[in-house]
């Protein structure tokens, strides 16, 4: 089941994500996944992101600059959970070793807010039965997967193995004239390359400057695995 089958499906997702209300999201995240898109979908995604031509292939990264209120955590924490549940990594595990998603935000706080997202998403009694262990800090999956909360340290970061990460409010981490947001994101991705794990990268708009502003200018708009997408809040 792909990403969009899951938001559509009135068995799984299709409460939450199946409406016409989640149109936008539900283009995006099949963009995102190189999905075929039909003429509308197609449109949205590329008014979203800036692009000439629907995709034709997966991305690697999505970096979203969307506004408050728009649903943005909750759609990152849709991909978490999906990447968690829908994707099994066992065979590229070594004994002991798991397959972690990794829920950052720039303080625990602001990282549990994912994590209630993604709670909610595993009370669904579908994929209920795949919780094994369910900590302050996270959810241990039947499947060798485990989905984290974690702050936004590149020391902290370090040593696992990712599924996907989710960076919530990223344009926020930079603050008087430090840079972790940069810091972590080089600390991530060669965790995520040996599973091919998914970056998820959200914020609202804050100031001209940070990793995501330089990922904007780099990458809004021109084709390649790394995906960014800007919207008001309502478009969302």
């Amino acid at each position: 089941m792909n990403i969009v089958e899951a938001m559509r499906d009135p068995n799984l997702f299709g409460d939450t994500f199946g409406d016409d209300s989640r149109a936008a999201w539900r283009a995006l995240l099949g963009g995102f996944y190189g999905l075929p898109l039909d003429t509308d979908d197609a449109e949205i995604f590329k008014a979203l992101t800036g692009r000439t031509e629907a995709p034709t292939e997966p991305h690697d990264e999505l970096w979203l600059a969307v506004g408050r209120r728009g649903g943005k955590s909750h759609a990152a924490a849709l991909v978490g959970a999906y990447e968690a549940a829908f994707k099994d990594h066992r065979d590229k595990l070594a004994p002991g070793e798991v397959a972690t998603v990794m829920l950052i935000a720039g303080d625990r706080q602001q990282a549990r807010t994912l994590l209630r997202y993604v709670r909610g998403l595993f009370d669904h009694p579908m994929l209920k039965p795949l919780v094994q262990r369910d900590t302050a800090d996270g959810l241990e999956l039947v499947n060798r997967t485990a989905i984290e909360v974690h702050t936004a340290s590149h020391k902290a970061v370090r040593g696992y193995t990712l599924a996907a990460v989710i960076c919530d409010e990223i344009a926020f981490w930079y603050s008087d004239g430090a840079s972790p947001d940069a810091e972590v994101i080089a600390a991530l991705r060669p965790a995520l390359a040996t599973l091919g794990g998914k970056l998820i990268a959200i914020s609202s708009p804050y100031a001209r400057r940070g990793v995501l502003w330089t990922t904007y200018k780099a990458h809004f708009g021109n084709e390649g695995r790394v995906l960014v997408a800007q919207a008001p809040s309502r478009t969302m």
